[in-house]
This record gives structure tokens, sequence and C-alpha cells, in this order.
């Protein structure tokens, strides 16, 4: 479980659950989790597409990441914003189905994406993500009071001074990015839950934002080590473990918070 191989699996799961942890909190706090939910399984034809190429998937995902931010803010400008989120993972899902109908090659990489696969992360993958998790967590500390501010209140976000407009599409650049950076941890079918479910505990555990984005981080950076452990040790896939250890938290946390009001 620690041997060298493995090294690299930890550092990058570790940076993945700390990108989670913090963003999972806006998307709990803006209701986003349809977002959430349909950027990951959006970005994931940009991996189909990058096999297909013979090129990194981690180019297809970034890329397939904006082009599904993009069509989320331009679609959500006449419509609804859930319906535009639906629509466009609609679209590149699409796409996805003609890129994997081009070839049959790619059958275990594509599981991969789906379900996650972290037991063999190479050296090389480590730059890219260790890049992007910088970005993020720069971005979002840089933005933290202008995204709570937004996701409390568009009004209360306006009369300060900041675009609510604006805060959305920065909130869809920032969740673009962690999920495509998630993705290859997780898998499509559960990054999301990752997300989710720290945040989800740890708001039920305190309405303070500071405080809930440390504890955020710190479900699930423990979420993620103890799938990778067990993981290594079954040979399941890590994302099943990360969504049943997100559901036990939540429940636990809900639980603790009703015996507390009682």
């Amino acid at each position: 479980m620690f041997s060298s191989f493995m090294i690299n699996t930890w550092v990058v799961v570790t940076l993945v659950a700390i990108v989670a942890g913090f963003v999972g909190f806006f998307i709990v706090l803006r209701g986003a989790s349809f977002a959430a939910h349909a950027l990951p399984l959006g970005t994931f034809p940009g991996a189909a597409l990058a096999s297909l190429l013979g090129i990194n998937s981690f180019i297809g995902l970034i890329t397939f990441a904006g082009l599904g931010v993009l069509g989320i803010n331009q679609l959500a400008k006449n419509g609804r914003h859930e319906v535009a989120t639906a629509l466009t993972l609609v679209m590149l899902l699409s796409l996805g189905t003609v890129f994997l109908s081009m070839s049959s090659q790619y059958s275990q990489q594509v599981y991969a994406l789906l379900f996650g696969e972290v037991l063999g992360v190479s050296r090389a993958e480590l730059l890219p993500v260790g890049i992007v998790s910088l970005l993020v967590i720069g971005l979002t500390a840089k933005l933290f009071y202008s995204l709570v501010i937004s996701s409390i209140s568009a009004e209360l976000a306006e009369v300060q001074g900041i675009s609510a407009k604006n805060m959305e599409l920065w909130f869809l650049a920032i969740l673009a990015l962690s999920t495509a950076m998630a993705l290859p941890v997780v898998g499509a079918l559960l990054v999301f839950s990752l997300m989710v479910g720290p945040a989800a505990v740890a708001r039920t555990l305190t309405s303070r934002p500071v405080a809930a984005v440390l504890l955020s981080i710190a479900i699930a950076l423990l979420t993620v080590w103890l799938a990778i452990a067990i993981s290594y040790e079954t040979n399941w896939p890590v994302g099943f473990f990360v969504g049943g250890f997100g559901a036990i938290f939540y429940g636990i946390a809900k639980g603790y918070a009703a015996l507390r009001g009682s």
C-alpha cells in the first residue's frame, strides 16, 4: 500500500481531495449539484477523443470542460440554468458516442474514466494535476468572499458591486477544472460524490464558511484515503468506496445534527 509505485497515487488523491473539498463547499452553497454531476460526464467525451487521436487524455478533459462551461453559460442566458446544463450535457455526450464508435481499442481507458483507476498513476501525470490544483485553489481563494456573497444572494452581491453573472461564470470555470482533474481518480460517474458528499457533511455541522471549507477538505481527505486503502486491498473501483463513504458520513452527520437539535 505504501510501496514506491503507490507514492504518486497518494499524492494525486490528496491534491484531488483538497480541491474537491474546497470547491464542493460552493457547490452545496449554490445548490449546483446537477452541474457538478453533468460537467464530469460532459468532459468524458474529451478523453475519448484524446485517446482516438493518441494524445494525453488530460488535454481532452480540459478542452471539453471548457466547452461545457461555454455551453451552459450561453444557453443559460435565454433560459433556466438547469435546462441549459442538461442540454449541454446531451450535446457533449452525443459527441462522445460518436468518438467511441470510431474505435473499440480503448475499453480499459473508458472503464477507468467511468469508475476511477489511480493505482498506477505515473510521474508524468503529477505535473498537470499539481498545476491545475494550484490554479483552482488560487482562484477560489481569491474569489472566496465574492463567491460566498453571490451564492447566498444575487441581489446582495449586486448591491456590493459584485456581478452575479460573472461569479457564475467563474464558478463554472473552477468547477470544470476541478472535475477534469478529479475524473481519472474517482471516475465520471462518482466524481461529483467526492465534491458534494464532504461539503454536505460540513454544511450540516457548521454554517461558518471558513470552518465549513476546512471541515469539507478534512472529510474529503479521509474519504479518499480510506477509499484508496480499501481499493488496494480488494481491487474494487475507488469510486465505489468514495460514494459509499460519502453516504455513510452524511448519514452520521444528519443523525448528529438531529440529536443536537433535539
